[in-house]
């Protein structure tokens, strides 16, 4: 029997998630004191551990909001302000505290998207960086993010 879009969108939260998780236990303490990104200002993998935590938590809200017939994000959102905005937030948090509350969230995302019925994924709404978007980019977009930046990290990171 083939896979539903469901499902794969399932097992890809998954394994990004444990790849996320593996990658970020590789990390030596000196690499995660290293800056990956300069602009618009200083972010070690400690950062990108509070920014992927962030994003979880408020794309799985904007999900819901669009698998349920909402708009998601505002017209205008701004998405490097909010950015920074948590960084603050999180700053009190170690990385292994982080990374604890982060597997959390995922979990989080997963319970709710086994919720849903495949007809929501075709729902469209604003995602705050990519625009109009269906449920199902919008998801993918939760995968795709923590890999792209994971890529980055192991990049500069690598020997």
């Amino acid at each position: 029997m083939a896979e539903t879009r469901l499902q794969a969108l399932l097992s890809k939260l998954e394994r990004g998630q444990r790849k996320t998780s593996e990658s970020f236990q590789r990390l030596t303490p000196a690499q995660w004191e290293q800056v990956i990104y300069a602009d618009p200002s200083p972010w070690t993998p400690r950062n990108l551990a509070a920014h992927f935590l962030s994003a979880e938590v408020h794309l799985l809200r904007l999900c819901e909001d669009v698998a349920g017939g909402g708009p998601g994000a505002p017209e205008g959102f701004d998405y490097n302000a909010y950015n920074a905005e948590e960084q603050v937030h999180y700053q009190a948090l170690s990385a292994p505290e982080l990374l604890e509350q982060l597997e959390a969230a995922r979990q989080r995302t997963l319970v709710w998207a086994r919720t849903l019925e495949e007809s929501q994924l075709d729902h469209v709404g604003r995602h705050p960086a990519l625009g109009e978007i269906s449920l199902e980019t919008m998801i993918l977009g939760i995968y795709g993010h923590q890999l792209l930046h994971m890529r980055e990290v192991l990049g500069i990171l690598a020997p």
